[in-house]
């Protein structure tokens, strides 16, 4: 009898259970989707070690860091994509039905129009979108909820870590040398100066495109250079530093202006108020960063769906 009922108990469990797998997300009312990558939990060493080479002081000491199930897009967010968000032409009566957001589309803030050409000449169909502030990329996740009914965010510094290792323990997810970086991202020495349509390079491990190059991404953590202290000796669960103030915020991944091992999996970078040093609006615009032409974001949805609160935390406000 005891058997039987573990087996129910089992089943019954599975039952209640999301499926894992990758996906295509339909945004309705639109011809584009954006494939989801599934992310299974584990435990990795996140930081570089004191012997990897250029490494920097914020990315240490190594700790051991434990992550949730959760998707990841396989892509940068391109402009194909930001741009239904932008423009508002949607219909918001026809959102798709889905059980985690239930939320008015319509009420939710659209980032301004820029007073410049964002793209900045360097194209828009299949290309990452740039130059957006962590705001816009965040509202931007929230209007994605509200259109499909699925939750998602901006990913943690944690989160996007243990996505671009893919397992690995090396500088980059395909090893130490930068040697074969060409295959796997565009950056300073094979960019021409410019961004390039998403997922033209090799995929790491676990498929996802571009986490080395093209554009850097934003994640939801305050930057703290010494915050990695915290967490030494001892395993850490999902960590998040939330962010108190606008800056500095964390970006992840290094760009198509950078040099190799601004590239590397571990590397970090300080968001910065100087990055709207040539916006002349008055006061300087919440929803761009003119100066940040190589800067972009991709997103997760958790496994798990967060409560009410947790959700609002995750969006910035």
């Amino acid at each position: 009898m005891r058997k039987v009922f573990l087996l129910f108990f089992i089943i019954s469990l599975n039952s209640q259970n999301k499926d894992f797998n990758n996906y295509n997300q339909k945004i309705a009312g639109s011809d584009y989707g954006l494939e989801m990558v599934a992310i299974p939990a584990g435990t990795f060493d996140m930081g570089s070690p004191n012997f990897e080479r250029n490494r920097l002081a914020d990315e240490g000491p190594v700790h051991k860091v434990k992550i949730d199930s959760f998707w990841i897009g396989k892509f940068e967010i391109t402009w194909d994509i930001f741009e239904l968000f932008m423009l508002r032409e949607l219909d918001s009566k026809k959102v798709l039905e889905a059980s985690e957001v239930k939320i008015d589309v319509d009420g939710i803030s659209g980032a301004t129009t820029p007073y410049v050409d964002m793209t900045f000449g360097m194209g828009s169909d299949g290309y990452p979108a740039i130059s957006m502030t962590q705001l816009s990329a965040s509202k931007f996740c929230e209007w994605l909820s509200a259109m499909t009914g699925n939750y998602y965010r901006l990913p943690t510094e944690a989160e996007w870590e243990y996505a671009c290792r893919a397992g690995s323990k090396t500088a980059y997810h395909f090893g130490d040398s930068s040697e074969n970086l060409a295959d796997y991202a565009w950056y300073e020495s094979n960019s021409e100066g410019k961004y390039h349509k998403v997922g033209q390079k090799k995929p790491n491990d676990w498929g996802l495109h571009d986490m080395h190059g093209n554009v850097a991404e934003w994640t939801l953590d305050q930057y703290n250079p010494k915050n990695y202290y915290n967490y030494v000796g001892k395993t850490t669960s999902n960590p998040m530093n939330i962010a108190t103030k606008v800056y500095p915020r964390v970006v992840r991944g290094g760009s198509w202006m950078n040099p190799d091992y601004r590239l590397r999996s571990s590397s970090r970078l300080p968001s910065n108020k100087s990055w709207k040093k040539q916006d002349p609006q008055i006061p300087k615009s919440r929803w761009w960063h003119t100066d940040a032409q190589f800067l972009g974001f991709r997103i997760v949805r958790p496994y798990t769906t967060p409560s009410n609160n947790e959700k609002e935390k995750f969006w910035i406000k």
